[in-house]
């Protein structure tokens, strides 16, 4: 799923970043790189068709990954709910039946506008709450049927459910991420989706109802990338280069 793992060792490439995904940044984990995805130094610049506009390489271990992992299962779980719904109203629980209405709304736009009915949507059926208060537990990630079920979620919460609402309402895979960014401001780390619309990658962000590029973004640095072919992490290279060109962008 990650792409294949170097033969060679990968001591010495093992990268340190924060686990924890929308607070301050006082935890650290090891996050193992696959060697044999890494480009050379002259094809390291910038990918235009990616989100952020950066180079990203597999990830193969890391708390970020296992959490990836658990909550793909988990939607995978989901998906067979939704399915016996299509089949049978009678069988559907509320918060399936939340989902297929935003689904079903986004289904009904194009482009941009499905983009933003299920930004919109997700925003407004989930209340901010953070993992240790809901679950007591300082980060949980969760399938979009637990998040609408509860109402309650934190960042990656709503970023997982529009994720998964937007794949369901047609938008290609490969036109989605959802990145793991930091906040330069507050020194938090924050999840958002990412969706390309004619060839622009639109961000979906709970802390707003408008969409903005991630051009428009320049305070956010991109960390990890994570979509149906696994987690990538941002190539730290591009990442200081990208904020050595503009350090105007950091200001008011």
């Amino acid at each position: 799923m990650f792409g294949r793992v170097a033969a060679r060792s990968v001591a010495g490439l093992l990268v340190l970043l924060p686990l924890v995904v929308g607070a301050p940044v006082t935890a650290f984990a090891q996050y193992q790189i696959d060697v044999s995805a890494l480009p050379s130094p002259t094809e390291l610049r910038p990918v235009v068709a990616g989100p952020f506009g950066l180079v990203a390489v597999p990830v193969i271990g890391g708390g970020v990954v296992d959490k990836w992992n658990g909550v793909v299962a988990e939607i995978g779980q989901e998906s067979g709910i939704l399915a016996r719904c299509r089949d049978d109203a009678k069988l559907c629980p509320p918060a399936a039946q939340k989902f297929l209405a935003v689904i079903a709304e986004g289904r009904a736009n194009d482009g941009r506008a499905r983009v933003g009915v299920i930004n919109r949507a997700i925003n407004l059926a989930i209340r901010p709450t953070s993992d240790l208060s809901q679950w007591g537990v300082e980060d949980r990630w969760s399938a979009p049927l637990v998040t609408l079920g509860s109402g309650r979620g934190d960042c990656e919460d709503y970023a997982i459910a529009k994720y998964v609402a937007l794949r369901e309402a047609g938008v290609d895979e490969n036109d989605l991420r959802l990145v793991i960014v930091r906040d330069l401001l507050s020194g938090n780390d924050h999840a958002v989706v990412t969706a390309r619309v004619e060839e622009k990658w639109i961000v979906l962000d709970n802390r707003r109802l408008a969409l903005v590029e991630d051009i428009e973004m320049p305070r956010m640095r991109p960390l990890f990338v994570l979509d149906h072919a696994g987690v990538k992490q941002f190539a730290a290279t591009e990442i200081a280069q990208a904020e050595t060109a503009r350090p105007s962008d950091l200001g008011d």
